[in-house]
């Protein structure tokens, strides 16, 4: 479980609720943007779930630090950080894919181009 800082209150979530989001504040900050979301926290009496919209991006500082959990089960927040993770802004690994890697080793790869000045 971790504590999530926000405008001077502190809420608690998942880790991998609040692993997504701050590689999302960061993305959505990036691109010189702010973006509302909303994520999953638990009550301080660890008895109750609800939700915390926060306001992301460009000038909205987020801390994520370790949180003592003392409940029996910690909850499942996993869908709501799969959508953090699906969000347009989110951070995603990008390869050269199978069609770029293929035509990089063709053979007849030509690297001169035709015409090419180089005055």
């Amino acid at each position: 479980m971790r504590t999530i800082t926000y405008a001077g209150e502190t809420v608690t979530t998942t880790d991998d609720v609040a692993e997504a989001l701050v590689k999302l504040t960061a993305a959505v900050a990036k691109n010189g943007r702010a973006e509302a979301v909303r994520i999953p926290i638990v009550t301080d009496d660890h008895d109750r779930v609800g939700t915390a919209d926060l306001v992301i991006g460009v000038g909205n500082d987020v801390l994520s630090l370790p949180a003592r959990w003392e409940g029996e089960e910690q909850p499942d927040f996993s869908e709501h950080a799969e959508e953090l993770r699906t969000h347009p802004s989110f951070p995603q690994l990008v390869t050269g894919g199978p069609l770029l890697d293929e035509e990089m080793r063709a053979p007849d790869w030509d690297y001169e181009f035709e015409d090419f000045d180089r005055s």
